[in-house]
């Protein structure tokens, strides 16, 4: 898994790419949030747009960066979720856990003033 990151629209958006299988990525991951969180940026949108694969440890890498993110009052939504992603987050009923958009500008959009 590749991890890339952008500051636009007044957010922080994480472009995650390839296949999200938890890991040693995971370390990598929670290590981004913590440094913007630090950095005073909690307005983070995740773009799954490029995720070929995600397997549960990679879903348990998703709801850690929520946990993370929501103890510091911040915001972090879901953005770009493949059909095969969302199926995965339907069947596991996640689906109700993350607010997830069709774009991430749609993601920005909601996030508040």
């Amino acid at each position: 898994m590749k991890i890339k990151t952008t500051e636009k629209y007044g957010a922080v958006i994480v472009e995650l790419k390839g296949n999200v299988m938890g890991g040693d990525d995971t370390k990598e991951f929670n290590d981004l949030l913590h440094k913007l969180i630090d950095d005073k940026k909690t307005r983070v949108i995740i773009d799954l747009s490029d995720v070929k694969f995600m397997n549960s440890s990679g879903l348990g890498m998703l709801i850690g960066g929520l946990t993370t993110m929501k103890k510091a009052n911040g915001f972090y939504k879901l953005a770009n979720v493949t059909d095969k992603i969302e199926s995965l987050l339907i069947i596991t009923k996640l689906i109700t856990i993350f607010e997830h958009y069709e774009s991430v500008e749609k993601a920005v959009e909601s996030l508040p003033k």
